[in-house]
């Protein structure tokens, strides 16, 4: 173990396994299952090792049955317990939808209050290695339309680390997604580790120019597009959701208001998806602090594509990215056409 006060480098992937053996040895209720996660130490290598060390009454090798172990998570959570469900891919987690929605974000409301679910669903999410259209979509946005349900995206090791122990502790399911480009991503983490805020969004680069809203793997796409404006003169403020519901509406109207202009980033589809849901509060809550329509960089409408290339160029990228922003600047980029006149700008 390291002293206190140094920094520990580690991944993503290693990350989220220490903050799973600190929930495990914190609280004799909490226990994880799911697909593959004991013998096989996950179908991501998260849970690796953990069978050895806590044992098969902690650690459970479930059916392939996404809508059974789900469900059993519910009832186990209903009767004192604190499961840690871990769904192998977003895609699958649709064939539980019946339970999520149904039951686990709905049972509290319906008993006025005296059954609370307290589940963590852990699910990989996000494209990028190449797995195709029946494993690689970012379906969170979904989830984030239901009431009931707490919705919450890690984006850095610290986040990965962190937010498993306020998951654990909220009365309300918590469904943690994450990406699946993130699991080798690398980075230092104070030693012990700091708590994580469920509640609040994070300033991850400050500017003044342009807002860069996003979450999850994005993140790091949208940190990189800064590095690029700043060669353009532009300074980008970056703005890390972190919970997808509820949004932290104070901390994105603020970033508009100190910037004057936004690009939201999002790797779900652009039509309905959460990009709508942000670009529309932004409409309620700061238009006259506009200097430009909000702009969107999001997945192109089709499913994810299997050759690399092809989904590469479905994806949102640093250079997509820095386009948006120059059209919102009233740059040309590539031959586009200038951004409208100032929307809703104050006089000067």
């Amino acid at each position: 173990m390291s002293a206190p006060g140094t920094a520990v480098r580690m991944s993503y992937r290693q990350a989220v396994r220490e903050g799973l053996r600190e929930a495990l040895q914190g609280d004799p209720r909490v226990f994880l299952m799911g697909e593959d996660v004991g013998r096989y130490g996950g179908c991501y290598a998260v849970s690796k090792g953990l069978l050895a060390e806590f044992g098969e009454e902690r650690i459970r090798d479930t059916p392939l049955s996404e809508s059974a172990f789900v469900g059993a998570g519910i009832g186990a959570a209903l009767g004192g317990m604190r499961p840690i469900v871990e769904i192998m891919t977003v895609n699958f987690s649709l064939l539980a939808l019946d339970q999520i929605l149904n039951n686990a974000a709905t049972l509290s409301h319906m008993s006025g209050g005296q059954f609370n679910v307290p589940l963590v669903i852990r699910m990989a999410t996000g494209a990028g290695r190449q797995l195709a259209a029946q494993h690689s979509h970012s379906l969170e946005g979904w989830y984030a339309h239901i009431p009931g349900l707490r919705i919450v995206t890690p984006a850095t090791v610290e986040d990965a680390r962190g937010m498993l122990a306020p998951a654990l502790v909220c009365p309300d399911p918590v469904l943690i997604f994450e990406h699946v480009g993130l699991y080798n991503f690398e980075a230092a983490l104070a030693a012990p580790a700091p708590p994580v805020d469920l509640d609040h969004a994070a300033v991850r680069r400050s500017g003044r120019d342009v807002c860069l809203l996003t979450y999850g793997a994005s993140l790091q796409r949208c940190l990189d597009a800064a590095h690029q404006l700043v060669e353009e003169g532009i300074e980008a403020e970056v703005l890390d959701l972190r919970t997808l519901r509820p949004l932290d509406d104070a901390a994105i109207m603020a970033s508009v208001t100190h910037c004057r202009r936004a690009v939201i980033v999002d790797e779900g589809w652009r039509s309905g998806g959460l990009s709508a849901e942000i670009a529309a509060r932004i409409m309620e809550q700061a238009f006259y602090e506009l200097d430009a329509p909000v702009a969107r960089v999001c997945t192109a409408e089709v499913p994810i594509p299997y050759p690399k290339h092809l989904e590469e160029a479905a994806l949102p990228n640093a250079a997509r990215i820095v386009a948006a922003v120059l059209r919102l600047c009233g740059r040309n980029p590539e031959g586009a056409q200038p951004a409208p006149a100032s929307v809703g700008a104050r006089a000067s």
